[in-house]
């Protein structure tokens, strides 16, 4: 995704993100990129990779990059809603109650492998995601701004695996996967300390009011109602296409759109161009469509971008 001359575009804040995270996160351009681009955006990211890749340590290194607060969640079997959004505690001496906080209640979240705990667990955060709130005993509870959730998924070929629900999936804005590192980096990292030291000397760069300063930016840049119409029209193929059993949502649609908005801003633009809808297609619907068996996601889209007419 990253190109020199989009790089002499970016915003400040953008570029002074990915270059704190990359001070922890070697050789993972890409990933950093659309990372960034998620938080910016206001939406949550989803990555699907195994297990010593560096995925906790993205999350930690960005949160750093911005001062906000941070929380990690170890997702297992035996992890329950109270686990994640709290509880009410019953205090016998006083007869009251009182709401005891979850670690939702924080600006940056990571759920790591949160396809190891049952679905009840995981439909714990969708009110989260989505609203940004907690209702407990018809109480509801507003979560802090900004509110980032990082979740990772493991393979669904690994053990002890349950696939995450489709209305789970359509709250993640992207998802993306990092991959093991080339040699030349692997060599860096395994020779270096450990990396989640060096991600807890990140700097902050920004504030928390810089990065709502900029999500009001990104809500000014224009998406000309052609390239929107794109959107639909792709999203409209995917749901009748033979090789996909679910298409896209109407929520997928905006999250693309969102995205490219974004990435647009990114690229020192107010307008959204085609490249942006060709770069974000994969990692914004790969995880909402539900291909045939035998069928991988990335490429029917990439089929249905090619059969698709682009605007004038």
């Amino acid at each position: 995704m990253p190109n020199s001359r989009r790089s002499e575009r970016m915003p400040p804040l953008a570029q002074k993100l990915i270059a704190a995270v990359a001070q922890s996160v070697h050789g993972k351009d890409d990933a950093i990129e659309l990372a960034v681009l998620t938080l910016l955006a206001g939406g949550h990211l989803l990555i699907e990779d195994h297990p010593g890749v560096g995925k906790t340590l993205l999350a930690r290194s960005l949160a750093h990059a911005l001062d906000l607060p941070f929380q990690r969640i170890q997702c297992t079997a035996d992890l329950l809603p109270s686990d994640l959004i709290g509880a009410q505690i019953y205090h016998p001496r006083t007869g009251e109650l009182t709401f005891r906080q979850g670690p939702v209640f924080t600006s940056v979240l990571m759920a790591d492998e949160l396809n190891r705990t049952p679905p009840r667990t995981q439909s714990a955060l969708l009110e989260c995601m989505a609203e940004r709130s907690v209702t407990i005993d018809r109480e509801t509870h507003r979560l802090p701004e900004p509110f980032f959730v990082v979740a990772t998924q493991n393979p669904l070929t690994a053990a002890g695996t349950y696939l995450l629900p489709d209305n789970q999936l359509d709250r993640f804005l992207l998802r993306i996967e990092i991959g093991h590192l080339a040699p030349e980096f692997e060599i860096d990292v395994v020779a270096r300390e450990d990396g989640h030291r060096l991600a807890a000397n990140v700097a902050p760069v920004a504030t928390r009011d810089d990065l709502i300063a900029a999500q009001r930016q990104i809500d000014q840049v224009r998406c000309d109602r052609e390239l929107v119409a794109f959107v639909v029209a792709l999203a409209n193929r995917t749901r009748s296409t033979s090789d996909i059993v679910q298409g896209v949502s109407t929520r997928g649609a905006q999250a693309l759109h969102r995205a490219c908005r974004t990435r647009a801003w990114m690229s020192g633009r107010d307008y959204v161009v085609p490249d942006d809808v060709r770069a974000l297609l994969v990692p914004a619907w790969a995880h909402r469509i539900a291909p045939r068996s035998g069928n991988d996601a990335g490429a029917l889209l990439h089929e249905i971008l090619a059969e698709t007419p682009l605007p004038e």
